[in-house]
């Protein structure tokens, strides 16, 4: 695969991925119109929460991150044998989760205690279990549609797998729109459109495998040699992400013991998975099966040139949208979300939040630049290793400092974690060879992203009093924020024209 496909690649799946999050903030701007922070937004939170915590633990962290690389390598082998392997994972995948999605209706008292202990004794609990289990079917085919996803990627097909997502967040929505205007239960009605959703997703990208000569279907499973070898890469990468989700776990526990909390910091991480989702996971989902593909060829300059442009690409969008979340967190919380039900106490602790997220998404984002570097050589004990020692960091300070500051430690707590999980991650390929080798170029294009960022800080700074007033009027706010964003935009663009005119001519 050329530079130039890799970049066309993170373009297709960034933009695709960019109209899924425009449409998440649509959902969250309704949720909190009509939901505000009350019991019913904490209790569907959490009766969604599970299932996602579900997801990430075996299918994209542990299923896609072992899967991809061992698909991709028989791919360009025999092609047959791909077919088979694919076929085997599916039934095993989908054997399991069944299995999992029975034993969660009847262990869900227990899930969400485990999510939100400190609803026990109010109505929240038993809202949260009855809404949890209806949503939690949507694990099966979520899940099964990520490992059709892992395929399409695998075979350089990114588009349809991009732009899945999308049908969550529309579904919602609908759902929400519906629910209103015939004066039913909005929760009840996001709950039922979970599981509806799941199954729109998993029929959109199975149709797109089919099309390429996948079409798996259900049948007896077999503990293959392959899929033996694909469980022992596997199991490393479901502790680490099972790690992943004990830090989130943390955070809402923290949370979970302040009314609001759970949502304050819901939609606080809903905006910071705005840049994390456009530009990491979209270099991660085209740079794994790229990466894996030189490896196998032995091209290690090859396999160098992509992980630079990959780091370029993270950087050019994540160092300025993480300063953007830090200047004017205030700003985008009262334009977004401050209506209905959702006021200014709302607005004012979101931010804080929201802020501190932002000093960690460019920990976040370059994670997933980083983490292919290991799966892509099959190595998923390392990041476990390394995800372990974030964890307990994430623990020792979210429960150290809750006392003190409340539920704004799980957001500190964060980001520190992601920090030292990151330099875990970069130090930890030294170990491979020619792992991270920059040439006087790259240096020079992060130089003009950090120096164009730093001149888009003090336009915003500049302007952001000029349009104080506008925050406070609710017609005007979103010209306001329009304005803000529009003269940051402008600013580090041209800054980087410029910059990149005078250095890298």
């Amino acid at each position: 695969m050329k530079i130039v496909s890799l970049s066309s690649n993170f373009f297709s799946v960034s933009i695709w991925t960019l109209a899924s999050r425009i449409l998440g903030f649509v959902r969250d701007i309704l949720m909190a119109a009509f939901l505000g922070t009350g019991p019913l937004a904490e209790a569907f939170l959490v009766a969604f929460s599970l299932p996602n915590m579900f997801r990430r633990f075996f299918a994209e962290g542990a299923l896609n991150m072992a899967f991809v690389p061992l698909f991709s390598k028989k791919l360009d082998v025999d092609t047959k044998d791909a077919h088979s392997f694919a076929s085997e994972t599916f039934v095993i995948l989908g054997t399991g989760l069944l299995i999992l999605t029975i034993l969660a209706q009847i262990c869900m008292p227990v899930l969400v205690f485990s999510m939100a202990s400190g609803f026990y004794g109010d109505g929240r609990f038993d809202q949260a279990i009855d809404l949890g289990r209806i949503t939690f079917a949507y694990i099966l085919f979520i899940s099964l549609a990520a490992l059709m996803s892992g395929i399409l990627n695998a075979s350089g097909k990114f588009k349809t797998a991009a732009a899945a997502p999308i049908i969550l967040n529309i579904i919602l929505i609908l759902s929400m729109i519906c629910a209103d205007f015939l004066k039913l239960e909005i929760s009840l009605a996001l709950a039922i459109a979970v599981p509806i959703s799941g199954v729109l997703q998993l029929f959109l990208v199975y149709r797109a495998a089919r099309k390429i000569g996948f079409e798996l279907k259900f049948r007896l499973p077999k503990l293959t040699p392959d899929i033996k070898k694909l469980m022992i890469i596997a199991f490393p990468a479901a502790l680490a992400g099972g790690v992943v989700q004990i830090n989130l776990l943390v955070g809402r526990q923290i949370a979970s013991g302040t009314e609001g909390a759970i949502a304050w910091l819901s939609y606080a991480d809903r905006l910071y998975q705005l840049p994390l989702g456009v530009v990491g996971i979209a270099v991660g989902i085209v740079l794994l099966p790229d990466l894996s593909r030189r490896l196998i060829s032995k091209d290690l300059v090859g396999a160098q040139n992509a992980f630079n442009k990959s780091t370029e690409f993270a950087l050019n969008l994540t160092i300025p949208a993480s300063l953007a979340l830090i200047l004017i967190p205030i700003e985008i919380i009262t334009t977004l979300f401050e209506r209905g039900e959702f006021n200014a106490y709302d607005t004012e602790q979101t931010a804080i939040a929201l802020a501190i997220y932002g000093i960690g998404l460019p920990a976040f984002v370059l994670q997933k630049v980083l983490q292919p570097i290991y799966f892509a050589r099959e190595d998923t004990k390392t990041p476990f290793r390394f995800a372990l020692v974030a964890m307990i960091l994430n623990a020792l300070i979210a429960i150290g400092l809750e006392p003190k500051i409340g539920f704004i430690s799980a957001a500190i707590a964060a980001s520190t974690a992601g920090w030292s999980m990151l330099l875990l991650l970069w130090f930890g390929t030294r170990k491979f060879k020619g792992a991270l080798k920059f040439d006087s170029r790259f240096y020079k294009k992060i130089l003009t992203i950090i120096i164009a960022s730093t001149i888009m800080c003090i336009c915003i700074l500049f302007s952001k009093e000029s349009f104080k007033l506008y925050f406070s009027d609710p017609s005007m706010k979103y010209f306001g924020l329009i304005c803000l964003t529009s003269i940051g935009l402008i600013s580090y663009f041209f800054s980087r024209f410029v910059l990149n005119f005078l250095f890298l001519k």
